[in-house]
């Protein structure tokens, strides 16, 4: 499942998201506000990585040490010498060498057994449900929406990239806004030199010319900054005289291009606190064992890439990473060595500032409920820290007052 086809079953993002102006803007809006009023120092800014289909847990943080483990899956399980080992019990993929090194660097952590009351093993309801916060009566505006409403009018506080508003980001009086990661294609050369001298305000000029000269200018700032980077979303030059600009991607694939889009956002202090990306097709229900490990490689090499540039970009040291699909996968394997829908995974949290380690208790493999892995961990104890620790609000404003215990991983 992608998240195109999420949004066109599922009809969350509905009325209210439309009545709140979910719209796309270009990146020179983004840039143009990170001139006007960039970012201040020392605000969190939270990167939501969102996987689509129901990513395999077991297959991705394995418990290589439990012989239920091989039991169950005796043609998808990992050795004990294939894993990235985290301990004596559990290792990661052998795709995820970038999310190993974050381990052992203390920059990791690992929530474990997380889902909700009454698990729902469909695709679009369960992921409505973690991007709407609400897991007992359909709900209208997401997670992040309500925190939109509650905090200001600026729509650009929350940007999603990619052409569609995701729900989360729908609040019923404002929504996030989208920006596409298309290719920005100016001229280059001689051509190219004399727009830029033009597209410049001039003093005596009217505030309408002003305004106009202005914008041109902040097009090709964009260009500078976020030419490179959506070339290599393009395979590379389309995009003229940008292309020699300061930052060089190796990204490959949807996911590493939207990440390394955002952080030339943050390095330029564009003031947007929230980023929501996404990656799909992790619904595995045949052949898995190839298909998932290269999909959690790519998501992989995404998140390593990110979090190892931001060391030394304004803000970096602000930035929480917080990765999650719908559900897991059952224990056992199926027929078609694939695995079917279940419960219970795994929420990754990375970040300078995130103290690594596990959290929750690992789920048994032979306590099971119908076959599935039982839950000890309220997904919205995981969004309830990131509001009050990353973005500096009582949880209360998008997820009302009921008890959810915080995590410690910030």
């Amino acid at each position: 499942m992608s998240r195109r086809q999420f949004l066109t079953a599922s009809g969350v993002v509905g009325a209210a998201a439309l009545a709140a102006g979910a719209t796309e803007v270009p990146w020179s809006s983004l840039f143009a506000a990170a001139s006007r009023a960039p970012l201040a120092a020392g605000s969190g800014i939270l990167v939501l990585v969102t996987l689509y289909g129901g990513n395999d847990g077991l297959s991705t943080v394995v418990p290589y040490a439990d012989p239920a483990y091989h039991s169950a899956r005796p043609d998808l399980a990992y050795s004990e010498a294939e894993v990235l080992h985290l301990d004596d019990q559990l290792g990661l993929n052998p795709s995820m060498t970038s999310l190993a090194n974050l381990w052992r660097a203390g920059r990791l952590a690992v929530v474990r057994g997380v889902s909700y009351p009454s698990p729902d093993l469909s695709h679009f309801r369960s992921m409505a449900i973690w991007q709407t916060a609400s897991p007992g009566t359909p709900e209208p505006t997401g997670w992040l929406g309500r925190w939109l409403d509650a905090t200001g009018t600026d729509p650009l506080r929350a940007v999603g990239v990619g052409p569609t508003l995701p729900p989360l980001l729908a609040g019923a009086k404002v929504a996030g806004a989208t920006v596409n990661p298309g290719p920005i294609i100016l001229p280059g050369g001689a051509l190219g030199s004399a727009l830029r001298a033009v597209e410049q305000p001039y003093p005596g000029e009217t505030e309408l010319l002003g305004r106009a000269a202005q914008t041109g200018a902040d097009l090709f700032t964009v260009a500078d900054r976020l030419g490179p980077v959506l070339a290599a979303l393009d395979g590379g030059g389309r995009t003229g005289a940008t292309v020699t600009g300061p930052i060089r991607e190796n990204a490959s694939g949807e996911l590493a291009r939207s990440l390394a889009a955002v952080r030339a956002c943050i390095a330029a202090s564009v003031p947007t606190r929230v980023y929501a990306v996404s990656m799909g097709n992790f619904d595995t229900h045949a052949d898995e064992k190839g298909t998932q490990s290269q999909l959690i490689g790519e998501f992989d090499s995404a998140m390593g890439q990110f979090l190892d540039g931001l060391e030394n970009v304004p803000h970096g040291k602000d930035v929480v990473v917080v990765a999650y699909t719908e559900f897991g996968r059952r224990v056992a394997a199926n027929a078609s060595q694939g695995t079917d829908h279940g419960t219970a995974n795994d929420v990754f949290v990375a970040g300078p500032s995130i103290r690594g380690g596990f959290y929750g208790g690992q789920p048994s493999l032979t306590d099971l409920d119908l076959g599935n892995l039982k839950w000890s961990v309220d997904f919205r104890s995981i969004y309830a820290t990131v509001l009050e620790r990353v973005l500096g609000v009582d949880a209360s404003v998008s997820l009302g007052t009921q008890p959810l215990p915080r995590l410690s991983f910030i």
